[in-house]
């Protein structure tokens, strides 16, 4: 009798508003990583460090820079790249912070300054992962976990 159910119910489904509305899921759930991961940028200052190189540079150059883990950073600048918070060289394997996003990202006097945002009361549960992560060491030191995937 439950497979008959299933099986009526999946024919009378609306692809299309399934379609739609998986979409929303979706985009809600990329805007969800992609806030952690601003916060991450922020807190860590990877964003002011890029626009301070003033010039593209590796994962490992960043992680010098900002004494993190280079293979975290490396995921990070991946997924930074693939939002478009970031700019990304194939040939040369280099990242840099284009001046509008450095506005946006890296410059706390601009009009359109927008990471404070991430530090408002909503992303208090940020803040106590962010705890927990500084205390196993994820980003600074060898014992790191794989959290950018």
């Amino acid at each position: 009798m439950e497979n008959n159910i299933n099986s009526q119910s999946q024919n009378s489904i609306d692809q299309k508003k399934l379609q739609n509305f998986m979409e929303v899921v979706l985009s809600d759930l990329g805007g969800a990583y992609s806030a952690v991961l601003a916060y991450i940028g922020d807190k860590l200052g990877l964003y002011k460090a890029m626009k301070d190189a003033g010039r593209p540079i590796t994962s490992q150059e960043l992680a010098d820079v900002t004494r993190t883990s280079e293979r975290n950073i490396r995921e990070w600048l991946a997924n930074q790249a693939a939002g478009g918070y970031v700019m990304y060289d194939a040939e040369t394997q280099r990242y840099w912070l284009p001046a509008e996003n450095a506005l946006v990202l890296a410059d706390e006097n601009s009009f359109v300054y927008s990471l404070g945002a991430f530090r408002c009361r909503t992303l208090r549960m940020l803040q106590r992962l962010w705890r927990h992560l500084e205390q196993v060491g994820v980003f600074h030191g060898e014992n790191t976990i794989l959290i950018f995937s």
